[in-house]
């Protein structure tokens, strides 16, 4: 079962501002890549495809961040996801943020977030979404990370 992974991406001019700073928007991007590429790790997607006839999908119920420091125009950030809760229908993440430096060791967390999902489905020609458990290919994949590593 899965519960960590890690996505690496270089800030991009057209993530910042005037000055060079990543726009505190994009974290928020930055989570989501990372949690659409823990699951393709796991064989699956976060969205059944519009051709479908129950679109499924994962809404986003709470999302945060705190931010340490703030990440500038190619700088190297490493994305950990850490699975800090399960539930039939939702997964809750811990994200941190941190700068890769290849001559020295990982610096402390310049942003650490949280986002909580529930899978969500639609028939199509209805407007209304509603919670469902989530499939059991993820349900089977996806763990709670160890108390003592959601403290790392």
């Amino acid at each position: 079962m899965a519960y960590e992974h890690t996505l690496q991406r270089r800030v991009e001019f057209a993530e910042t501002d005037m000055a060079g700073i990543m726009h505190f928007s994009n974290y928020f991007r930055f989570m989501e890549a990372t949690e659409h590429d823990f699951f393709r790790t796991l064989g699956v997607s976060v969205h059944s495809g519009a051709d479908a006839d129950v679109m499924r999908g994962w809404a986003r119920v709470h999302a945060e961040c705190t931010y340490a420091r703030p990440l500038r125009y190619e700088d190297v950030v490493e994305v950990r996801l850490l699975v800090s809760d399960v539930k039939p229908r939702a997964i809750t993440y811990a994200f941190s943020f941190h700068t890769i430096d290849p001559s020295g060791p990982r610096e402390e967390p310049v942003a650490r977030g949280s986002v909580t999902v529930v899978c969500v489905e639609r028939a199509a020609g209805d407007a209304m979404m509603r919670s469902v458990d989530m499939p059991a290919a993820v349900a089977a994949a996806v763990e709670p990370a160890p108390s003592e590593r959601l403290n790392d």
